[in-house]
């Protein structure tokens, strides 16, 4: 279907495209917009309760003999998942570019950071192993995992690949069922992965529903539901953790992120300059693991100096040397420029260079649409500015001297956010004193974006994180399963057989 050959999207239910529904027959539709140019590149229904009660129904009619299979054999079907999305790289790489705005380079990232994360599924076997072990006369005792049931995904838009990819497969692999709520914003790549799927996976096991926030409430109080996962920001993860845990589920929800990197006096300028500028402008910003705060120990102005001019020459572009893509949307865009003019206008930072005002980016989007916005460095004065406490989510580096190495970690500890954390240094003995003094949960070492990869997992603390485990690694094999503890003694034979 499509409307003056722009398609609508469908919910996919059952292993089919399901129309969306209302209480007035076909659902709303809500446009897709391409970052790039601004246009309308698809539409999307917003479900409703009704929408997500036909998947939830699926999943569960479908969950009792996906969990009656063995392990092994799950594994067996996203071993076939693999090979089945692998084949379809290059088309959902170009579908990640298109609808979410990163670069060819981000996008074959995006599918190949969430692909890890199913390899690591596919080994469940011998990562989920029960323990077998006799603890008295007589008397043994067993452990062995069972699935928790029906699991509901809701995942954010900067991500389209990835972030679905850290929690469907363990879900999965330990045997429940899932109904997943892509982002509105970018919809289009994990419905192409539920059609490829489809060719795969039994019917029900996985299931899209589209949507807003009306979905994801439906989906997160849904008594068919027994386990939720989110990302997305901390006070909607907050709300999410305390909707699902009242209505008796468990729920996993990762907020937002003030990523911390510190610079020592010692640190290899380039290398340290290079690593930061990659850190704050990838994904033109638009990940919790983002680079948002340079704590510079010292005065340090051959490192501001690189940093500023390699950020300076990033060009707007989809692909090639130095290119770096677009924000999601218009409200991301203003939200982006009027952190900058609150920080220069209002709390008095030095503006080192001002991505509103960088001619290549302001081209583009008076030629093509979209929204463009260059790399922004500011350095600020004092720790309490807005820029430095506030999520801003985009292309903006906030940089605060601080006089020695305990200045440096009260600014991060003192940040209500918990992601991520790194330190610039040649000295192991500096580094292991950061590492063990960050109140952040993934450390870094000169690496500005220090995300764990499997088997280690994912997940932050303070608001950063609401519910327990973490959302990859084994956490997750914890949270998508149920611990059955069996134990059992026989009496002991009354008649001798031949053997004896």
């Amino acid at each position: 279907m499509s409307i003056a050959g722009i398609p609508v999207l469908h919910n996919h239910i059952n292993n089919k495209p399901v129309a969306a529904v209302s209480a007035d027959g076909e659902a709303q539709l809500l446009a897709v917009t391409s970052p790039h140019t601004g246009e309308t590149i698809a539409h999307v229904p917003l479900s409703t309760s009704k929408d997500v009660d036909a998947a939830v129904e699926a999943a569960t009619e479908a969950q009792a003999g996906w969990s009656r299979l063995t392990l092994k054999a799950r594994a067996a079907y996203l071993l076939r998942l693999y090979t089945a999305i692998q084949a379809h790289a290059d088309e959902l790489v170009a579908l990640i570019v298109r609808e979410h705005g990163k670069t060819h380079t981000e996008a074959q990232g995006d599918l190949s950071k969430g692909l890890e994360t199913l390899e690591y599924a596919i080994g469940l076997p011998q990562l989920a192993q029960g323990h077998v072990q006799m603890v008295s006369g007589g008397v043994q005792c067993r452990d062995e995992r069972a699935a928790v049931g029906v699991v509901a995904g809701i995942v954010p838009f900067n991500f389209p690949f990835m972030v679905p990819f850290w929690t469907l497969p363990l879900a999965l692999g330990m045997g429940n069922t899932y109904v997943l709520k892509p982002s509105e914003k970018v919809p289009m790549t994990m419905t192409r992965v539920a059609e490829i799927a489809a060719s795969v996976l039994p019917p029900g096991v996985l299931n899209i529903v589209h949507g807003d926030r009306t979905a994801a409430i439906a989906l997160t109080e849904h008594p068919g539901v027994h386990a939720v996962t989110f990302v997305g920001t901390s006070a909607v993860a907050e709300q999410v953790h305390r909707r699902g845990v009242a209505a008796g589920k468990r729920v996993l929800a990762l907020g937002g992120a003030k990523n911390h990197l510190v610079a020592l006096p010692d640190c290899d300028v380039e290398l340290t300059a290079q690593d930061v500028v990659n850190s704050f402008t990838g994904c033109a910003g638009q990940r919790c693991m983002a680079a948002s705060v340079l704590l510079v120990v010292g005065e340090q102005p051959e490192l501001l100096r690189r940093i500023v001019a390699k950020a300076q020459a990033l060009v707007p572009a989809s692909e090639g040397p130095g290119a770096m893509g677009p924000v999601i949307d218009t409200v991301a865009l203003e939200r982006i420029e009027a952190a900058i003019s609150h920080a220069a206008d209002k709390d008095g930072a030095d503006v080192l260079l001002d991505g509103r005002a960088n001619s290549a980016f302001a081209a583009c989007r008076k030629e093509k649409g979209g929204f463009w916005i260059g790399p922004t460095v500011l350095c600020h004065k004092a720790a309490s500015d807005q820029a430095l406490q506030q999520e801003i989510f985009g292309p903006v580096l906030s940089v605060l001297q601080c006089d020695s190495f305990d200045a440096a970690l009260a600014v991060e500890n003192g940040s209500e956010y918990g992601n991520a954390a790194c330190v610039y240094t040649s000295s192991g003995a500096h580094a292991e004193y950061f590492a063990q003094r960050f109140g952040a949960a993934m450390v870094g070492v000169n690496i500005g974006v220090p995300v764990p990869r499997e088997p280690f997992s994912f997940g932050g603390v303070k608001r950063s994180k609401f519910g327990p485990n973490d959302i990859t690694g084994d956490g997750a094999i914890e949270f998508f399963s149920v611990r059955r503890k069996i134990t059992t003694k026989w009496a002991a034979p009354t008649e001798k057989s031949w053997m004896n």
